[in-house]
């Protein structure tokens, strides 16, 4: 919950409200996830969302309300001091045009603004939303919730035995596409190398460190990013995205740089997702997952139903990922990719905002 705080500000007595909460205070209720590693800051509910999703305002609407009016939660809660530079979040949205029959919306929160999808935050919100009574009759021994993301919906599949929500969660993504192939691009300090463009939720360009002289599994992690980024930065200026449904989900959220090991194996392929403003994923990343099997598929390299597992180069967690069924998405020939991993919880937290403080809502430190 996000509401304005109040309340007695207290001092050191029995029975006081820790810590202390000037009346016009920002208090900020969090539940704490991770997935592979990558965290996810779940926020319950925000009131500025949810008044502006009454007004019957589409997600995408929605998340571009919240970025001009509600910016300073985002920066309270990914930056330090309450956050650090890899923190994601998720805001959770009820009823309303955003959810459009979902059991719920979600706009998704990171270091330098706002994302259309995230899979391993769709992995945890599967059991959150059972766990926190967002589906009012959960099913043994699975439970399907049906999630909006910004990209479109998204159905998320969650173990519950009766009491609470399990693992391994799986997800069925919106329709995935190759937007290029064997793209020759000039990255300032590396010369030619060749991407594939591919979309999971959102887009990103694909390459093996290896034509950036790096090895995914051995090099630095600094020049991992830093060659990502310089790629991420080349493709914008160099290769004009589109999107069939909306020109706002038509943009390059990262590089993800794999082991090349792109034919279908039974061991799993490493990568490293490097998005937004050089932030790196702990997981597989799951739209990246995503992605990378609607090239696989595209290019024939592994077939409808032909399961591969993925494994970051960070923290060496695992997802699966696998084709199950072709479809059409405007004038892409598109597969849906179901996604599988598992995701935790880690505790829960408040937040409190003091207006006097000169770094309340958060500051970037690299």
């Amino acid at each position: 919950m996000a509401a304005q705080g109040g309340g007695d500000g207290g001092g050191a007595g029995a029975g006081a409200r820790l810590p202390p909460r000037s009346p016009a205070g920002l208090v900020l209720q969090t539940v704490e996830m991770h997935t592979g590693g990558e965290p996810l800051r779940i926020v319950p509910r925000l009131e500025a969302a949810e008044e502006a999703a009454g007004r019957g305002l589409s997600l995408l609407s929605l998340r571009r309300e919240v970025a001009a009016t509600q910016d300073h939660v985002r920066r309270a809660l990914m930056h330090e001091p309450r956050g650090h530079a890899g923190m994601y979040g998720a805001v959770v949205v009820r009823g309303g045009a955003a959810a459009a029959g979902a059991h719920l919306a979600v706009i998704f929160l990171h270091g330098a603004g706002y994302s259309a999808m995230c899979g391993h935050a769709v992995l945890a919100l599967g059991r959150f939303a059972l766990d926190y009574g967002l589906v009012e009759t959960p099913s043994c021994p699975e439970t399907a919730v049906r999630l909006r993301c910004p990209c479109g919906p998204v159905t998320a599949f969650v173990p519950w035995d009766g009491r609470r929500s399990g693992n391994p969660v799986h997800f069925h993504s919106v329709p995935a596409f190759v937007a290029a192939t064997d793209l020759a691009v000039d990255v300032p300090g590396h010369g030619k190398v060749v991407v594939d463009i591919a979309y999971g939720g959102t887009f990103y360009a694909f390459l093996s460190a290896e034509q950036l002289g790096l090895d995914v599994c051995s090099s630095k992690t600094r020049d991992l990013v830093s060659a990502a980024s310089a790629v991420t930065e080349a493709v914008k200026k160099q290769f004009k995205l589109h999107h069939p449904e909306s020109e706002d989900l038509a943009f390059l959220y990262g590089t993800i740089l794999t082991d090349g090991k792109d034919a279908f194996s039974e061991e799993p392929t490493t990568n490293i997702c490097v998005f937004a403003d050089e932030q790196v994923d702990r997981s597989p990343t799951g739209s990246g997952v995503t992605a990378r099997i609607a090239l696989q598929y595209h290019k024939g390299l592994i077939q409808l139903n032909q399961t591969r597992a993925f494994r970051s180069s960070t923290t060496g967690s695992l997802f699966t990922g696998k084709a199950v069924q072709a479809a059409k998405f405007g004038d892409y020939n598109a597969v849906v990719v179901e996604v599988s991993g598992e995701a935790f919880y880690t505790g829960t937290a408040t937040f409190t905002v003091e207006e006097e403080d000169p770094l309340k809502h958060g500051f970037c430190f690299k």
